[in-house]
């Protein structure tokens, strides 16, 4: 009888008793679904960083834009008569020839008549490349300078011992620029047999 008594008392009583999980339970899913939810200020932290990134690669665009656009502006404005000038350094060209046209003794007579059209001529081959160089058309001056394929084009060899080799030696025809591009190449005659040239800079025979 004392056993059974043992067997029904508080402690077994206690024991029997169901535990309660679900508490534990509801909490743990409310503290996920919590972690789960987006902070507000962290999604707008996100969005302004989102935002200051868009527009400094915006900004950078339309940096490049701007300068891109400068840079084509100023090109045609430099280089819009480039067709132009080289049509009248052809009229030039004959202007200079018909003035080498003229024998030497012809010029010694001092004819008043043929004095007056080569002055005329001359005037106005001057005049015409002085409002070349207005438009940013330059005489190139390769006389000894170091050949330049980019500036000069070879048209024969000269031998001479005492100038240094590949040196332009002679102009046939000059050479124009306008603005940093080649108008026209000059075509030259360049040395032959001479020392090693020296280390140049710019096409420019260093000193």
């Amino acid at each position: 009888m004392t056993d059974d008594t043992n067997k029904h008392g508080p402690e077994a009583t206690a024991a029997e008793e169901p535990v309660n999980t679900a508490a534990p339970e509801a909490e743990v899913q409310e503290a996920e679904e919590a972690a789960a939810t987006p902070d507000p200020l962290e999604l707008a932290k996100a969005e302004n960083a989102e935002l200051r990134d868009k527009y400094l690669r915006l900004a950078a665009e339309m940096d490049n834009l701007r300068r891109r656009t400068e840079r084509d502006v100023k090109d045609a404005k430099s280089y819009s008569v480039a067709g132009f000038a080289r049509d009248m350094l052809a009229v030039s060209d004959n202007l200079r020839r018909a003035l080498e046209a003229i024998p030497p003794e012809a010029k010694e007579a001092g004819e008043a008549g043929l004095n007056a059209l080569i002055e005329g001529v001359e005037m106005t081959e001057r005049s015409m490349l002085a409002a070349l160089e207005r438009h940013g058309v330059k005489k190139l001056e390769p006389v000894g300078q170091k050949f330049d394929p980019n500036f000069h084009q070879a048209m024969f060899e000269v031998p001479n011992a005492e100038v240094p080799n590949n040196t332009v030696v002679q102009v046939i025809q000059a050479g124009y620029v306008i603005g940093e591009r080649v108008l026209r190449p000059a075509m030259v005659g360049v040395s032959k047999g001479g020392p090693k040239a020296a280390a140049t800079e710019n096409g420019t025979p260093a000193a």
